[in-house]
């Protein structure tokens, strides 16, 4: 005998389309709609530091920010409500910044101010591309990912490096200039140290002997090199991951809607029209 669905499962059900299901006009409706409140949101925080416009629209500024707020937590709770495994959902990535995108407001008033931390919204933003689904962004997004998954252990030891450099660096300007230019402390230099070679260059803090001077130019010139690295590191590794990827790719799946052919094997939808491959 058919199990009769109760009125919350079937509630859950909806709400499920609705929130999660992005190939769903309801779905896509509902995500268009947060993306254009987010926009909002971040906007209406961005005009409320604006000194001329906060002084005469504060108020009815944070009662708009104070609905999208309330908007924004209906939608977690009903997410987390929604679905059968609710604790995957709050601890993952985008369940963390929509908790994250709730919270300032409310801390807001135990703490004035905490109201800007609400910027972080922005990173909602990042459901874009689950929204629109285009098979060629996922895979460069993957590609991306990949890329930047096997390099962080060659970044990690490339920071380590770095950060060695400037305590020494920091400690030898301390030694050549001394107080009397500024280098007040060996914190104090290695502060300047990785301003200059940031290539950042505030002027706070500059070596006033022949020798500090070329030393400083020394580091400048090795901040350019030290720029470069992460960036050739992060390249080299999605050339890899691109050169492995075209390696896999087979003749075997054909689109039925373009005919277009040579996708690779693991894709599922075409990489010409984005209609969804069959299953060889």
């Amino acid at each position: 005998m058919r199990k009769v669905k109760s009125k919350y499962e079937i509630f859950r059900e909806r709400i499920k389309i609705i929130l999660y299901g992005t190939n769903t006009i309801l779905g896509r409706m509902f995500d268009l709609v947060l993306l254009g409140l987010i926009l909002l949101s971040v906007l209406l925080i961005m005009l409320d530091t604006v000194q001329g416009i906060s002084s005469k629209y504060h108020d009815q500024l944070l009662i708009c920010e104070w609905v999208i707020t309330i908007f924004f937590t209906i939608e977690y709770i009903l997410r987390i409500i929604s679905i059968q495994k609710p604790i995957k959902y709050i601890f993952s990535f985008y369940g963390v910044i929509d908790l994250l995108a709730v919270l300032p407001m409310y801390l807001s008033i135990f703490f004035p101010g905490a109201s800007i931390l609400s910027i972080v919204r922005a990173l909602r933003f990042l459901r874009l591309f689950k929204i629109l689904h285009i098979p060629q962004i996922s895979h460069q997004s993957f590609q991306l990912k990949e890329a930047i998954d096997a390099s962080k252990e060659k970044i990690l030891v490339f920071i380590y490096f770095v950060l060695i450099s400037t305590i020494i660096i920091g400690s030898v300007m301390y030694l050549i200039e001394g107080k009397e230019s500024g280098f007040t402390s060996i914190p104090m230099s290695i502060y300047w140290t990785i301003v200059t070679l940031t290539t950042v260059g505030y002027g706070d803090i500059s070596p006033q002997t022949p020798l500090g001077q070329f030393v400083a130019s020394l580091v400048m010139i090795l901040g350019y090199g030290i720029i470069a690295v992460p960036t050739g590191i992060v390249t080299a590794e999605f050339a890899k991951s691109s050169l492995k990827n075209m390696n896999s790719v087979s003749g075997k799946k054909t689109c039925t809607k373009c005919n277009a052919q040579t996708h690779f094997d693991n894709a599922q939808y075409c990489y010409e029209c984005g209609t969804e491959l069959p299953n060889t």
